[in-house]
């Protein structure tokens, strides 16, 4: 028996924050399914421009083959991401049948729709449409744009992955949005039970942030004040998840949802995202091990989940331990002059930058691959035979 299966018995769901054709060619991805390892994967820009600038599969003989045809850039990434989420869906679908909230896979929208309502919607639809799979989130940004058309979306009937949440504001417009469009999707007479949805909940760049500032300011501070400041470090991103997921118990025990509950509408899980540890002086599993739940996911990078699987525990319910304590730490921070909710701010305006960076990135490595292709002689194309 793995550790992610203790994690589900208490309600929470491992998922891998990975996706490449090789994983699922390979039959990496099925096993690790078949174990009881994972069970969901996310994606986002990043992923995909890794996996194809490795060509970890056979995305250059795809890629050769539609430049061929006279396919542009963006036709090509649109293919291989859908395919790889496609084909990702396929082989969770059995764990889907089993239990509908496991067996989920994500794709994004465009990162440049992040400030564009109804493009969103387009998009998130064109995507949903094409893909046809009952297990497959449409994700899409918590910025204002992207709030307004998460509740158009869940009032059409599609399932919605939220991401680039960082504070509390973040979370409980996202968790408005969702309940409103159960309430749109009901006045339809839509069947809410088909709908699911996630809030992806930034962890460790949380920390990274704070423990920056934290250091400017002990750099700065007189000798009594630094010890204060310095025990503050490491503890924003675990405090600011553990009070979201209080207003997660909120949000989801008041009438309006319970009234919808009883017409069949499920709870908008929280989704601790951005749990791989990036400061070498934390614990490896600082964001797994401390945030454990019911009615959670934790999506992972393949280095957090192989160090679950090496050394990894499952020590109850954390989420719920230490809020009081939680609430103290949120405090103490505002009173040294660093405002959490500000910081989510300006890290949600950071992630939609880093996002649209490298799908602009990706996309600019696949125009390069795609030109060289097209202007290769037949028989030396990729994947073609002379």
């Amino acid at each position: 028996m793995t550790i992610p299966v203790d994690y589900r018995r208490r309600g929470q769901a491992v998922w891998l924050d990975s996706i490449s054709s090789k994983m699922i060619r390979t039959g990496q991805l099925a096993s690790r399914i078949a174990s009881g390892t994972i069970y969901g994967v996310t994606s986002n820009p990043t992923i995909f421009g890794q996996a194809i600038e490795r060509n970890e599969g056979d995305y250059e003989s795809v890629l050769a083959r539609m430049a061929a045809a006279g396919a542009d850039a963006f036709a090509i990434y649109d293919e291989l991401t859908r395919r790889d989420i496609a084909a990702g869906a396929d082989l969770f679908a059995g764990l889907h049948r089993a239990n509908p909230v496991d067996g989920w896979i994500s794709l994004e929208v465009l990162p440049g729709l992040a400030h564009d309502e109804e493009g969103t919607v387009r998009e998130a639809l064109r995507l949903s449409g094409l893909l046809a799979r009952p297990n497959v989130f449409i994700k899409v940004p918590s910025t204002p744009e992207g709030v307004r058309a998460i509740r158009r979306l869940i009032g059409s009937g599609v399932s919605v992955n939220v991401t680039l949440m960082f504070n509390r504001k973040h979370y409980r417009d996202v968790a408005n949005a969702y309940v409103s469009g159960l309430s749109d999707l009901a006045a339809r007479g839509g069947d809410l039970s088909k709908v699911h949805s996630v809030a992806s909940f930034f962890v460790s760049r949380v920390d990274s942030l704070v423990d920056k500032l934290l250091d400017e300011m002990i750099a700065a501070a007189p000798g009594v004040g630094k010890a204060a400041l310095d025990a503050l470090k490491g503890k924003a991103g675990l405090a600011n998840s553990k009070v979201v997921y209080q207003d997660f118990l909120a949000a989801f025990e008041a009438p309006e949802f319970r009234a919808l509950a009883a017409k069949g509408a499920r709870v908008q899980r929280p989704l601790w995202a951005s749990t791989g540890t990036k400061n070498p002086a934390y614990s490896d599993l600082l964001y797994v091990e401390n945030l454990i739940g019911p009615d959670t996911v934790n999506t992972m990078p393949e280095k957090t989940l192989e160090a679950l699987l090496d050394h990894g525990t499952c020590p109850g319910d954390t989420v719920l331990e230490g809020v009081d304590e939680a609430r103290r730490t949120l405090a103490a921070l505002k009173a040294a002059g660093i405002d959490v909710e500000a910081v989510g701010e300006r890290l949600q305006a950071d992630g939609v930058v880093l996002f649209s960076k490298s799908y602009d990135e990706l996309v600019a490595t696949i125009e390069k691959r795609r030109a060289a292709e097209a202007a290769a002689p037949k028989g030396a194309r990729a994947g073609v035979a002379g």
